[in-house]
């Protein structure tokens, strides 16, 4: 029973074990929505072989899942940011078990949609990072918040890591209908995160800072708007989302299109998943640091050149895989200093609905990264046209950070 003035002895051993509580919720619940969803595009070429409806029919429909993981980010966070996020994660959890199971049962393009497109995409946004990582942020000390967002990322690298091998496996043992909807009842296992992520949304826990106070929602969106950094960092994000998005749904159909056996495709989901546990650990390390920004355009820099590579090399199972590990680093590594931007401009009063608006524009370049690479295969058979593109993209996206100035303005966003 101590309080926050409290000097005891009991209080420095209790309060690790609550943060190391909180992560584990957080980063477990990442873990098995993001794995769930990134492993989706391994089922791209059983889907259309089972319903006839072609890649891009089926590449709409994930496609539409990322806008609407975007979408509903803002909307679940505001909530969040009012309610606490318990109750948001119970349901997202929820819808995210219900989408995937019931997959293999669509057979029309609006049925994948209303499936992957909306439940369990829709979930994933509620149970994703913006209510995540501003609930972690609320409960761990700000000296503490780059690495812990790291953690929380980590978490999702780990979910992909273990799912699509996973995936592959269930897929030998029970088919892919049957895999799909393990993964949903696999997914289930997140529930009780919800109970330790509970609680009213502006409340600290013991060790942290009291949390700021949250504005209309609003007041705090046309403030944030008003913001050219703000701007600037949610412009960087959309590239991310465009980049993210068509790895997950099509890197299987680039190992096809390469000659290469199917189970590479798995194996490089997976490779992707390790190494982005590396990346976010590093990235949360970083981030106490170096300047945030600068972070930001090493990754999209990094990214243009290893595409670039890639496109010139021998495409050879271990080339592959070597591509693979460098995405991997920096596949979900902009998620810590993003997070660490957006709390450093405005607070924490309203980051789960700020974080979420990011989150949104990256979701945007997520469905044109998805629905594009379907679209592009089908005219030209091949995905090269695709990583022209995401090459420019990662260039501008790596100058665009340059101007942002890391300084707080959260003043700007407390009552009068």
């Amino acid at each position: 029973m101590t309080t926050e003035t409290s000097t005891s002895t009991p209080a420095p051993a209790r309060v690790p074990y609550v943060w190391w509580l909180v992560l584990l919720a957080a980063a477990g619940t990442f873990a098995l929505t993001m794995g769930t969803r990134q492993t989706m595009g391994f089922f791209l070429s059983p889907l259309n072989t089972a319903t006839g409806l072609g890649v891009g029919s089926i590449s709409l429909a994930f496609a539409f899942g990322q806008l609407w993981w975007g979408l509903t980010q803002p909307f679940a966070g505001a909530i969040a940011d009012r309610i606490g996020a318990g109750r948001v994660l119970l349901a997202g959890v929820l819808l995210v078990a219900l989408g995937t199971y019931i997959t293999p049962l669509m057979t029309s393009t609006w049925g994948l949609i209303v499936a992957i497109g909306v439940l369990s995409a829709g979930g994933a946004g509620m149970a994703g990072p913006s209510v995540l990582m501003a609930a972690t942020a609320r409960l761990i000390p700000a000296a503490r918040r780059g690495m812990a967002t790291g953690i929380v990322n980590a978490g999702g690298s780990f979910g992909q890591f273990l799912m699509a091998p996973l995936a592959a496996a269930l897929t030998l043992g029970l088919g892919w209908a049957g895999a799909m909807q393990a993964l949903g009842l696999i997914v289930l296992l997140a529930l009780p995160a919800a109970w330790v992520l509970r609680g009213p949304g502006p409340a600290a826990a013991a060790g942290t800072t009291p949390a700021a106070v949250a504005l209309p929602a609003g007041e705090a969106i046309r403030k944030a708007l008003g913001n050219p950094s703000y701007l600037m960092l949610s412009a960087g994000f959309f590239v991310c989302g465009f980049h993210v998005a068509f790895l997950a749904t099509h890197l299987p159909g680039v190992v096809a299109a390469c000659g290469l056996p199917a189970p590479v495709g798995a194996w490089a989901l997976g490779v992707i998943g390790l190494f982005n546990i590396v990346g976010s650990l590093a990235m949360g390390w970083a981030v106490g640091r170096w300047r945030m920004k600068s972070l930001l355009s090493l990754v999209y820099a990094t990214r243009a050149l290893a595409v670039l590579v890639f496109l010139l090399a021998p495409k050879t199972e271990a080339v592959m895989l070597t591509f693979a590990a460098v995405m991997g680093l920096t596949f979900l590594s902009t998620v810590p200093p993003t997070v660490g931007l957006v709390a450093k401009f405005f607070g924490t009063g309203n980051m789960a609905m700020l974080f979420g608006i990011v989150m949104l524009a990256h979701q945007v370049g997520g469905f044109l990264g998805a629905w594009l690479g379907g679209q592009v295969f089908e005219a030209t058979g091949s995905y090269d046209w695709v990583w022209y593109i995401d090459i420019v993209l990662a260039v501008g996206a790596a100058l665009i950070h340059l101007p942002i100035r890391e300084a707080p303005v959260a003043r700007r966003l407390q009552p009068a």
